[in-house]
């Protein structure tokens, strides 16, 4: 057997290792269940699905379903970095961690807004899509969100603000959003159960 002096120190007797174990892995396995229900594993792909865990991204995934660049660009292609895995990652938990605090919290704003770092990534987001057209005929592409926040020209939304969403969305502006609503993450077999004892 493994000699441990720490855990040994820690836990001195068998009956207290054995506690251990079984709250430990009470606590991750709640913590996995709880990550399962909340449909953590989903964020990691990038299915614009995944954005409507969320009710409040109803009208936002509606709006980007009905527009051009529902063809060609996902939610992340927009709206997060793609410099690098590191810095794409970390912004997405990020920012994801902010949209998961303002929904507990429920201080969700009717209208969801960009803040500036996410406004940042958008631009940068639109001027790679459409590299041509902002470095040879337009030449919006020569300036980036900050210097248009200094009035030294355009965000890309300021002309486009229909682009992708429609302007303004709120859940009240699209109350009737058909969008693909998540499936309940309670097992079948366990469904059937709960349905055959009512």
């Amino acid at each position: 057997m493994i000699k441990l002096p720490i855990i040994n120190r820690i836990f001195p007797s068998y009956k207290s290792k054995i506690i251990a174990v079984i709250v430990t892995g009470v606590i991750v396995g709640g913590g996995v269940l709880f990550m399962y229900m909340l449909r953590a594993h989903t964020y990691l792909g990038d299915d614009p699905a995944a954005c409507v865990n969320c009710h409040i991204m109803s009208p936002y995934y509606a709006t980007w379903f009905h527009s051009s660049h529902a063809r060609d660009a996902t939610c992340n292609d927009c709206h997060v970095p793609h410099e690098n895995a590191v810095k794409k990652w970390t912004f997405k938990g990020i920012d994801g961690m902010k949209h998961v605090a303002a929904f507990l919290t429920k201080s969700e704003p009717q209208v969801i807004q960009a803040h500036e770092a996410s406004s940042q990534v958008i631009m940068n987001n639109c001027i790679r899509c459409h590299t041509q057209l902002n470095t040879e005929f337009v030449k919006t592409g020569k300036i980036d969100y900050m210097l248009s926040q200094v009035g030294e020209g355009k965000a890309c939304w300021d002309c486009h603000r229909d682009v992708p969403h429609g302007g303004k969305n709120s859940l009240s502006t699209a109350p009737g959003a058909i969008v693909p609503l998540p499936e309940s993450p309670v097992p079948e077999w366990l469904q059937k159960m709960i349905d055959n004892k009512e």
